[in-house]
């Protein structure tokens, strides 16, 4: 075991580099991933040391750059694509949703699209317009593609490599406000020996209620348990890594421990991934349930201008006001 300390973003730089490393067939291409190292510099130095046919600098056209990745793919490679912002992925929307979702059905399973579209997403970086959305149910809705979000360094670090080794095609959002936070990454581990991709994971056991969260407000969410504990209230929280398809099997469990969930995410509530995951803990544990489910999301409203962002993004009080709401039952 070698544990490293690692920003979440130096993590997928080296997840990226490792599977460069072990597979000279995989790709990556984006826009200014090569000399600039990319506008977050996860790709930094990729370039330099496998090469400008490996890392590709693309012009500004995220259809053509998705639609090249696609042919790629066919062709035997495993191109890793990297949308700069969230807001700029609407453009390979058809590409993705159309083509990269059904490649694999369209061909009753005889075409394999092995490809992952990174995506950094969701607020909290004072940016301005298109740059701070979270489209993550626009593609968690669509049959056919694998959505994840890693929420800590050392999910960025396997998360990616397993993405990458699958031949299913996959959207990874990367929590971009979460980029610079550092975490321990045990690097000297086998890819095989890794968390399950698609699996649930509770990041903090407790008995009282349950917070259900993925990517940026995974680490809100534990703010708010530890907030909660000096109240003497014992709060789980739970990753859910995978938002398609969703690993709910921890989700029951915990719900039918502690009676009560709090879904949380930054995208707008209305037909949210909130909602997804609210109604299935309803079917499933609705004798177990002590007050209704309840959601903390943004508001339904485009993403505001940056000096109001802070009053859009769930934070801890209204996460802690949510439980006080479920106790109240």
């Amino acid at each position: 075991m070698i544990m490293e300390t690692l920003t979440l973003g130096k993590a997928i730089n080296l997840g990226l580099r490792r599977a460069m490393e072990d597979d000279p067939k995989v790709l990556i291409m984006g826009e200014d991933v090569g000399k600039l190292g990319g506008v977050f510099r996860i790709t930094d130095g990729l370039q330099k040391d496998f090469g400008d046919e490996r890392v590709i600098d693309t012009p500004l056209a995220e259809a053509g750059i998705v639609g090249t990745a696609i042919g790629l793919a066919l062709r035997g490679y495993r191109p890793v694509v990297e949308i700069q912002f969230d807001g700029f992925v609407y453009p390979a929307y058809d590409q993705i949703v159309c083509q990269v979702a059904k490649f694999h059905y369209r061909s009753k399973g005889k075409v394999k699209l092995p490809m992952v579209i990174r995506i950094p997403f969701g607020g909290g970086i004072g940016a301005v317009e298109h740059h701070s959305e979270s489209p993550e149910a626009y593609f968690s809705h669509t049959a056919g593609l694998k959505v994840v979000a890693c929420s800590n360094p050392s999910d960025a670090y396997w998360m990616i490599q397993q993405a990458i080794a699958s031949d299913d095609p996959i959207i990874f959002f990367e929590p971009k406000r979460r980029y610079w936070e550092k975490g321990e990454v045990d690097t000297a581990a086998t890819l095989s020996s890794a968390y399950p991709l698609h699996s649930s994971r509770v990041a903090r056991p407790g008995t009282d209620a349950t917070l259900l969260a993925y990517g940026p407000m995974v680490r809100t969410c534990l703010d708010a348990a530890t907030a909660a504990a000096e109240d003497g209230r014992n709060l789980e929280v739970i990753d859910l890594r995978s938002l398609s398809p969703l690993d709910m099997a921890p989700v029951f469990d915990s719900v039918r421990k502690t009676g009560r969930a709090v879904v949380v995410h930054e995208a707008p509530g209305n037909v949210g991934l909130g909602a997804e995951v609210a109604a299935r803990i309803t079917e499933e544990c609705f004798y177990s349930l002590e007050a209704p489910v309840l959601r903390v999301t943004g508001y339904d409203i485009p993403y505001p201008a940056s000096r109001m962002e802070e009053e859009f993004l769930p934070d801890l009080d209204r996460v802690l006001d949510a439980v006080d709401r479920s106790f109240g039952f």
